[in-house]
């Protein structure tokens, strides 16, 4: 019952923040989500200190103060992503367009063009939603994934939201998702797989900033089974804008059986992520637990049996 009436005020909430924000003159809106930021920064609750151990990770030289400094601008930085979440669908299609650079975008272009498709890995930087919204107008839609979340009702706001910015949307736990997902790659399409959180809990263990992460192995292995080219991207706020960077391509070493080369290329996402996190820490928007060390003991032994 408890359960029931927190989806219920959560599921409520949203739908209040998607119709609220979007009438809101943009300023206020902009004030309004930044005092919320610093609320949430000041109360220094569990999702703040998650943030704050995951910062550690990216500089073990930051002092206490200077993470505090670092999570409050990164605060900041991921209630601007919901602001502008909950604003996006009503943007025009030149600001979506004219607000958004891509550096490396021509390997992006090379992808479609040719017919390979490609799978492009963003972590959880700036407004990722944003580049997918870009990515539809500039190549006819994106095909990614969601998370199922609860409630019900405020997944499929999330699933109708996404679709409204012109993406196709899979559910993380749909029968033969990784089939469908290799079939849109192989019609030619961009797939745009986050790869910094392991949903599944069954992730591959990598090597992020010198401790062991379990990334998703999902990328590389859609990579290997359909030979389209695997990109990581980073991307931060810049002004008023959205900028990213395309990596070169993951390469899947010779010699080594399937699950090895899954591992070794995600292993070479997580180089580029760190490269991306360190250049704009306050961009990267993790507030849950990414290393092994961070996890409950019980799901830490999950993954070591």
């Amino acid at each position: 019952m408890i359960s029931d009436v927190r989806d219920a005020a959560t599921q409520w909430a949203f739908t209040v923040g998607w119709r609220l924000t979007k009438r809101m003159p943009e300023p206020a809106a902009r004030a309004v989500f930044q005092a919320a930021a610093d609320t949430m920064w000041l109360r220094n609750g569990e999702s703040v200190q998650q943030l704050e151990r995951n910062l550690a990770r990216v500089n073990p030289a930051w002092t206490k103060d200077e993470l505090r400094v670092l999570s409050k601008e990164g605060m900041r930085s991921y209630l601007r992503y919901w602001l502008e979440a909950f604003r996006l669908p009503s943007w025009s299609h030149e600001r979506v367009s004219g607000t958004f650079d891509l550096a490396g975008q021509e390997l992006m272009d090379e992808a479609v063009r040719s017919g390979t498709g490609a799978v492009m890995v963003p972590c959880h930087m700036a407004n990722w939603d944003h580049a997918g919204a870009w990515g539809c107008l500039r190549f006819g839609g994106v095909t990614t994934v969601a998370e199922r979340l609860k409630p019900e009702g405020l997944f499929n706001q999330f699933l109708a939201y996404r679709q409204t910015l012109g993406m196709d949307v899979l559910a993380i736990g749909e029968p033969d998702l990784v089939r469908s997902l290799m079939r849109k790659v192989k019609e030619g399409r961009i797939l745009a797989l986050l790869g910094d959180r392991d949903i599944s809990r069954n992730g591959v263990e990598v090597s992020l900033f010198g401790e062991p992460a379990a990334l998703p192995g999902g990328p590389a292995l859609i990579g290997l089974l359909t030979g389209a080219p695997v990109y990581p991207v980073t991307m931060w706020f810049d002004g008023d804008r959205t900028t990213g960077q395309v990596y070169p391509a993951v390469v899947a070493p010779s010699g080594l059986s399937r699950a090895e080369q899954v591992r070794e290329m995600t292993q070479q996402i997580a180089y580029s992520f760190e490269d991306g996190i360190r250049a704009h820490p306050t961009d990267w928007h993790m507030l849950q637990k990414v290393w092994l060390a961070d996890l409950d003991p019980a799901r830490r032994a999950s993954r070591l049996s």
